[in-house]
Parts: C-alpha cells; structure tokens; sequence
C-alpha cells in the first residue's frame, strides 16, 4: 500500500503539480483566440435554454436537462469549501484569478462538449452516448483506442468509484455535525435515493436533475444576494481588495500575487472542471440540431459554476469578520461561520441542506460517468448491474465508515491523467471543433432561426448519422447555400 500512495502521490504531484494547469491555461487561452473569442459571442444564445422544453425534444434528452445534470455535478464541495480554501491559502485575489479562468474554460468546455455531440453514437432508443473516449476513438481513429481505454478507466476509478465514496463521506458528516443524524442512517437513504436514481437510467437521472438542481442553486444564491444586499455599503471595497490583491498591490498572505494566481486557477478548474474531460460525456446526450449548440450550453454550465455559484461563496466570506488572512481554518468551516456571521445561526442548518442537494446531484453526475465509461468496455446488462451495485455500496461506505475513503487516494492523480489525455485529445481534434463553429456561424450570417448538421458534410468523418437523422425537427437551418466545407 505504501508503494502506491507513493506512486500516485508521484501521478499528482506531475499532473496537478505543474504540467496539468499550465496545459489548460494556455490550451484555453489559444481556443479562446483561435475560435474569436466564442464564448462571448454565443453569450446571449446560452440563456435561451433555460426557459424550457426544446423543440423537437421528445423523447429525448432535452438539453436543458443535459446542462442541469452536468451543473449538477460541477457544483459541489469545490463552491463552498474549495472557494473558502482558496480564499484561505492565496488570500482574496485568488477570486479574480478563479474568474478569468473560467472565462476561459468556458471556451474549452464548447470545444470539448461540441465534439462530443459530433461523434456521438446513438442507442436506438432515443438516447446517445458519447465524450472524450468516442471522439478519440472515432475522430483520432482505431489507432487511439488504447488512449481512450486509459481515459474510460480513469474515468470509472476516480468519479464513479472514488468520489462517489467522498461524496457520501461529505454528506453524512454535514447530517451529523447539523441535525445529529447517525452516519448510518444518513447512508442507508443516500444509497437508496443513489439506487432509485441508477436503475432508471440517464432519462430518470436527467429528470432528478431538472428538480434538484434549480432549486439548490436558486436557493444558495438567493442566500447570497440577501447577504449583498445587507452589505452592500462594503462591496465595493471587497471588490477593490479582490483586484488589488490579485495583481500583488496588498499582500493578503504569503506568496502575494502568486499564491492568489496559484490558488485561484487550481481552485476553479478543479470547480468548473473544464477541460477535465467530464461534463462531455454528459453534453453527449442531449438532442441538439447542432453540436456547437450544447457546447454552447455547456459554457453555461461553467459560467453557472464559477462565475455565478463560486462568486456567491466569495462575498458570503468576505462580506463578513470571520476571514482573517492567513489564519488556518477549515473551508467549510469558513463559508459555515461566514453565513453564520451574517444571518445567524439557523444558516448552518442551511448549509447543510446546500450540501446534501450539492452532493447528491455530484452522486447521480458521478454515477453516470462511470456508466458511460463502462460502455466503451461491454454492453452486457450485468456488467452495468454491478457498477451500479458497487456504487450504492461505495456510497453507504463513505457515509458509513469515513475512514474507509482513504483506500482512494488514488482519485485526485487518475482525474489529472483523464484531463491530460482529454486536454491532448481535444487539441489534436480542434481544427475539427472550429469547423463546426464556422458553419453554426455561416447558418446564422445566412438567416438561420437555429443551425442544423448536415451529416452529409461530414461523410469523411467517422459520424454516427442515426444520431443526426431527426436534427432537422428541432431547428431550422437557412434556405441559403452554406460556405463551401474542406
């Protein structure tokens, strides 16, 4: 066992410790460019799907349900202890740091989430499947299929299995310290929910996710906006101390500006995972006209985790006394005070309720990756059966025995390699990811109310053209000719 956690200690410490974030940051920033900055241009088009059920979305996986399950499973711990932990180690500036990092996965996670919807395979039965392991299979070709083996794997070992465990462990501590709910009984009815959920398949877990994942978030930021508003006299200031001490003039802890860009950028990819190489197998399943059209929606769902969720966490903490720089406390016990300080005692309670709902749509997010991944192996029902299995037991473990988390360890290191081998995938794929950009652009120059894919564009690609046989129903491509595709 001692081998091991030195061996993957080692896997961490060269991927998340220096060759993973820089990879990111500058594959962001060159995607950003690369594509004129589409993320911003697309802004107001990724509002539209939340206003309801997509047309021609029948029987399928809407992508309003396809965005919340994936919001689902980027919010969680990293919004309420990993902002504070931030805050905490790199000092108030490491929030401006966490903000334009996401400005920028939020072009990444287009890429990634329009060519997981590209190569996508359809099940026949009104759902897909897809995400980094089919794009590099079917866009890099058969040769890379050992790479995508490596990635699927990774993919089960850290989310499925592992963080699953960590995610129960999170949720019966919070039932525990809160309301004195024995950790037991907190992990009988997680694994109960967790099974109910599972065994209805990514329709009954799109529909969990549609419930729970508007109310959580409205709900946590709606805190948040009533603790502004209390305070809004001192925003101001707040804001000035975030965008001093992010560019190093007022040293909030030690290790000034570079503490605050270390924590912020680590912080905030590890929230919004863009680039990770995890919400594409999501994106993948929404009935879309066009690619880019979840991809779009999908940089919603970064901008939602970050910007919106990770912000409310910030000025709940800095808004209040209870931060001092430097001191050495618990993140989750900082947002914990924070709210307390503010509106008293009964917010802990809240909290905790916050926690559960993050967690628990982390669960089903989690569950479904895992799935996914599974798929690239075999189709055969049981092997499903007992991934589901293994991952009600993981979740009652966790609760249940909190100790028995420290067996996966090897979590956080698998997560940096399945984004190292994403993050080469989807470089390699981006001349790919910018022609579909182009012609969702081209189709609205040219009038389109909403682009539509032509599979017949794409015959010298390895697309699934069943998955794209109905795409007209839900959009309505422009009467004139398209621009000429290499």
């Amino acid at each position: 066992m001692g081998f091991l956690e030195v061996f993957f200690g080692w896997i961490g410490d060269w991927t998340w410790g220096w060759s993973l974030i820089p990879f990111l940051v500058v594959l962001g920033c060159f995607f950003t460019i690369a594509s004129g900055f589409v993320q911003f241009r697309f802004f107001g088009r990724m509002w539209g799907v939340l206003k309801g059920h997509e047309k021609g979305a029948e029987g399928h996986v809407s992508s309003r349900e396809a965005l919340l399950v994936s919001v689902g499973g980027r919010v969680g711990g990293g919004n309420i202890a990993g902002v504070a932990v931030a805050i905490t180690l790199g000092g108030p500036g490491a929030v401006f740091w966490m903000w334009a990092i996401a400005l920028v996965g939020m072009c990444t996670s287009l890429i990634e989430c329009s060519l997981a919807q590209l190569y996508k395979r359809s099940e026949g039965d009104g759902t897909y499947r897809g995400g980094p392991a089919r794009y590099i299979i079917h866009g890099l070709g058969e040769k890379f299929r050992w790479l995508a083996i490596l990635y699927a794997i990774c993919l089960i070992a850290a989310f499925a299995l592992g963080f699953n465990a960590f995610q129960g462990n999170t949720v019966a501590g919070a039932m525990q310290d809160s309301f004195g709910i024995g950790r037991i009984w907190t992990g009988l009815a997680l694994a109960v929910l967790t099974g109910f959920i599972v065994y209805g398949g990514i329709r009954r877990i799109a529909r969990a996710a549609d419930v729970i994942v508007p109310i959580m978030a409205i709900g946590y930021i709606g805190l948040a906006l009533v603790i502004i508003l209390i305070n809004i006299a001192e925003l101001p200031g707040v804001i000035g101390t975030i965008l001093a001490n992010a560019f190093g003039f007022q040293e909030a802890v030690g290790g000034g500006m570079g503490a605050a860009v270390a924590q912020g950028l680590r912080r905030g990819l590890f929230s919004n995972e863009a680039g990770l190489g995890s919400a594409p197998n999501v994106a993948a399943v929404a009935y879309v006209p066009h690619p880019v059209s979840q991809g779009i929606v999908q940089s919603l769902s970064v901008f939602i985790d970050t910007m919106i969720i990770c912000s409310a966490t910030a000025f709940m903490i800095l808004l209040g006394d209870v931060y001092v720089p430097g001191a050495d406390i618990d993140g989750v016990v900082l947002t914990q005070q924070s709210l307390v300080s503010h509106v008293g005692d009964w917010s802990q309670y809240f909290l905790s309720i916050a926690v559960l709902l993050f967690a628990f749509s982390s669960i089903i997010y989690n569950y479904y990756l895992g799935e996914n991944a599974l798929s690239v192996f075999t189709h055969s029902p049981p092997a499903f059966h007992i991934l589901r299995i293994a991952i009600i037991g993981l979740v009652f473990l966790g609760s249940a025995a909190p100790a028995a988390t420290a067996v996966f360890f090897f979590s956080d290191p698998l997560m940096g390699v399945l984004a190292l081998v994403n993050l080469l995938a989807i470089a390699m794929l981006f001349p790919v990811a910018l022609r579909l950009v182009n012609d969702y652009r081209a189709q609205l120059a040219a009038g389109a109310d909403e682009p539509v894919l032509d599979p017949a564009a794409w015959t010298g690609h390895d697309i699934d053209p069943t998955a794209w046989e109905d795409a007209a129903v839900g959009g309505r491509a422009a009467t004139a000719p398209r621009p000429a595709t290499a």
